[in-house]
Parts: C-alpha cells; sequence; structure tokens
C-alpha cells in the first residue's frame, strides 16, 4: 500500500476524536470523521510500515444504526458530527471512546459509572461564536460556522439545531442588516475587513440574552442603527446587554482589544443549582447549563463531606464548581487566567452571600506558588489541551487527599492522569456526562484519592 492508493473498507472499531479503526493489507488503518460500521471508499494520505492513514473519498454503505440528520447543513457544517446517530447510540459511542482510554491506563480496578444524558439533545447550547465570511470565495456574506475541514468557508447556519430559534433569528436578522449595507467581512489571507465574529449568549434558566458584535477597526459600526435592531426583534428571552468589540488580532477566536457596551450592561445572569452566576461576555461558563448542573452534582457527590475542608478550584472560570462545593466548606480559593471571568467570580460569591469564597486572576503555574493554605481537595477543570507540564507536578507537590479532574478532552486525560499516578494517587471513580450532545465531544468526571 502506499500514497493515493485508493481502498474499500468497512469501519470496525473508533477511537477519540471520532477517528475509524480498521485493517487493510496487514496494517491498521485510521480515517476521520467516521462511524463504525459504514463502509468507505478512501485514499491513503499517508502509509507506514504498520498503519496507514486515509480520507474518506464516499460512504458505499451507512452504518446500521443510521438515521436522517435533524439539521440541514449537517454534512457541509463542522460543527456537528453525530447528527445521524440516534441519541442512545451517541452515549454508547462515547462511553466506549473514554473507557478505552481509560483502560489503556489505569491498571487497578475503578468505578466507571453510566454516563449521564444532557437533559435537552438539541438548542442546548447556551453560547455561540458565529464567524462572518463567504461560503466560497467572493460569494456573498456568511454568517455561521466554519464549513467541515475548512479554515476558511463559513456556513450561513441559520437553521443550526443545537441552539434555540433566539439564535437563529439574532443570526438571521443581524446577517441581512450587513449584507444591506454592504460591510465586508475580514479576511484571513489579505488581513483586510471589517466583521469578525458574533458572540451570543443566552442562560437558560432566566432566558437573558446577551450580543457582542466582533470587528477590526477597519470601518465603522452605526451603533443606533444596530442596537434598534435588536431591539425590534420579537425574542423569546430578553436582551440584557449589546457590545462592540475590536479585535485586530490574526488569531482566529472572537477576543478583544478593546470592548464598547452599546446596551445594558456587560453581563447576564445563570442559574445553576439553586445559586446565581453572572457571565459577561469572555468568562468561560459550560456552554450546556443543563447538563452542568448534572456535572457538578456529581463533582459533589463523588467529593462527599465538604465540612470544614480547603478546597482548592483551579482553572475557575467565574467559580461555579468552587461556590457549588463552598457551603459547607472552610475555605475555597479559585485561580483563572482570564480577568474579567475572576471578577465575576468573586462578585458571583457576593451575590451567593458565599463569604469562605476567593477567586484569584493569573497563571495557575504562577499563582499556585504564591498559595499557603494547605488544600484537602483539589479540583481541576483544565482547558481543552490539559494542565501545563510545569503546572502539573506543583499542584500535586500540595498533596491532597482528594483531587477532582474535570476533562473535556478524553486524550489530555490522558497525558495527565499517568503523572497523577506516578505520584501516589489512585482513580477511584469516573463519571462522563453529554455535554455536547450531537458531537463526539463529552465531559469526564474522575476522582482521585491519595494512596496513604
Amino acid at each position: 500500500m502506499k500514497k493515493n492508493d485508493i481502498i474499500e473498507v468497512r469501519i470496525n472499531d473508533l477511537e477519540f476524536p471520532n477517528v475509524g479503526i480498521t485493517n487493510f493489507d496487514d496494517k491498521i488503518i485510521k480515517i476521520k470523521n467516521i462511524l463504525p460500521g459504514q463502509k468507505v471508499r478512501a485514499r491513503v494520505v499517508r502509509s507506514r510500515k504498520d498503519n496507514a492513514e486515509a480520507k474518506v473519498l464516499e460512504v458505499l454503505e451507512k452504518a446500521p444504526f443510521e438515521q436522517e440528520p435533524a439539521c440541514e447543513h449537517f454534512g457541509s457544517c463542522g460543527g456537528c458530527t453525530y447528527q445521524t446517530v440516534p441519541y442512545e447510540k451517541q452515549l454508547e459511542i462515547k462511553t466506549h471512546l473514554v473507557k478505552k482510554i481509560l483502560d489503556g491506563i489505569l491498571t487497578e480496578n475503578y468505578e466507571f459509572l453510566p454516563i449521564v444524558p444532557s437533559p435537552k439533545k438539541t438548542g442546548y447550547r447556551n453560547k455561540m461564536e458565529f464567524s462572518f465570511g463567504d461560503e466560497i470565495k467572493g460569494g456573498p456574506l456568511s454568517l455561521g460556522l466554519h464549513k467541515r475541514n475548512n479554515f476558511y468557508s463559513i456556513v450561513n447556519t441559520h437553521g443550526c439545531q443545537i441552539v434555540d430559534e433566539d439564535f437563529r433569528q439574532i443570526l438571521c436578522r443581524i446577517l441581512d442588516y450587513f449584507r444591506g449595507n454592504s460591510q465586508t467581512h475580514y479576511s484571513k489571507t489579505t488581513k483586510i475587513g471589517f466583521l469578525r465574529y458574533l458572540l451570543v449568549r443566552k442562560a437558560e434558566k432566566t432566558g437573558e440574552i446577551l450580543i457582542n458584535l466582533i470587528t477590526t477597526s477597519q470601518g465603522n459600526l452605526n451603533e443606533k442603527e444596530f442596537v434598534d435592531l435588536i431591539l425590534s426583534m420579537n425574542l423569546r428571552g430578553k436582551v440584557k446587554c449589546i457590545a462592540h468589540s475590536i479585535f485586530d488580532g490574526v488569531a482566529d477566536a472572537a477576543k478583544a482589544d478593546t470592548m464598547k457596551v452599546l446596551y445594558g450592561e456587560d453581563k447576564i445572569t445563570e442559574e445553576l443549582l439553586g445559586l446565581k452566576f453572572n457571565i459577561s461576555s469572555f468568562s468561560f461558563f459550560q456552554t450546556n447549563s443543563l447538563a452542568a448542573e448534572k456535572l457538578y452534582s456529581i463533582v459533589r457527590d463523588f467529593i462527599g463531606t465538604t465540612k470544614d475542608k480547603v478546597i482548592f478550584d483551579l482553572y475557575s472560570g467565574t467559580g461555579t464548581i468552587g461556590q457549588i462545593l463552598a457551603p459547607a466548606a472552610k475555605k475555597v480559593i479559585g485561580i483563572e487566567i482570564v480577568e474579567e471571568a475572576v471578577e465575576k467570580a468573586n462578585e458571583n460569591a457576593i451575590l451567593n452571600n458565599l463569604a469562605n469564597c476567593t477567586f484569584i486572576a493569573g497563571d495557575v503555574l504562577k499563582k499556585i506558588d504564591e498559595l499557603s493554605d494547605k488544600p484537602d481537595i483539589i479540583v481541576l477543570d483544565p482547558p481543552r489541551e490539559g494542565i501545563h507540564p510545569k503546572a502539573i507536578q506543583k499542584i500535586i507537590d500540595y498533596k491532597p487527599d482528594t483531587f477532582i479532574y474535570i476533562s473535556c478532552k478524553p486524550t489530555s486525560l490522558k497525558n495527565d492522569l499517568p503523572v497523577f499516578l506516578d505520584n501516589g494517587y489512585k482513580v477511584t471513580k469516573v463519571q462522563c456526562v453529554d455535554l455536547f450532545p450531537q458531537t463526539y465531544h463529552v465531559e469526564c468526571c474522575v476522582l482521585m484519592s491519595r494512596n496513604m
């Protein structure tokens, strides 16, 4: 087998993230974005002695379980991967992917609890970062998500099913507005253009909506027209903030060099497990509020009593986990690198009458050295890439009795867990929660205890 050979294979298994595995010509073949049971025609893109990688050209036979997608954009949009998979099968696949990774790391017995489904299978997201662009070069302005396997093209996702009708109406009305006044989108190749992203947040419990238009400084926004447009929409939720941010950096990310609030103030309020949380434009908050309640309930159950305990909440975002654990605890200290998230975390502690919580702005790698308290429990909810290699040993050296590691990427968990095991900790319980229906992503909660 050599590069550019065309092969026909049936997919036997999966590995994270959504990579099909099969055998052909005495080699293990890996093919991205595929389902177990499918028969495909594929082109070999890389061939080694014992394995090869291929790219799908055509699905010859669907998997036995496949169904029609609920979303009209499925296939062209890169946002969802499992729209054709019945929900129970999605849960089965995610369970298999995580268990396969953990069983490759852990040699001692541990309790693997059943995956917890999302209370909502569609319309569950409380935040979207829509991108401006075009679907074909030089085509009409689009607003939506990246085209599958395409860094440059944007699919106009006016019928997106993982958000509710308010998100869809906001997207359509704002796109029509900018098409009408001939504003240009920012080009990643020429670095020229005005419109970049539309950030929309909507709280599940309160229905409050935040809208932040992110542009370059290469044009002008008619602020009054823009605000009037949004306030004229017949939305089910209530608009609490309209903002305009300017970002001139080259990164393909919704950020702000400067931000101006055009209406209201930069926050909406969400409720989780009886507590209130203010969320701003760029602060981290789990994107599925109802499933997040399930996740945080598991964290609370795994830990058990927090009475008189000192808890470190590292990578704390807006302070959700720390504050949920705080009522009986002696003290909670959180560290988060995003300053505005920390501002909101401290506001939230006041909002929830929790005087024993302190949240610190800064990099965990540096700020962990400044903590003098000895923690009984450390909760870790790191970004997708996992814990910084230089920070992980510093964290473990505090030697708490209990670690809770919340992972949104099982392969990062695969890299980090061995370090805890080598330092005398054992995994006792694991439970997944599906915060991301219709996609291959899954949240995983791991309880680790120190070997005495």
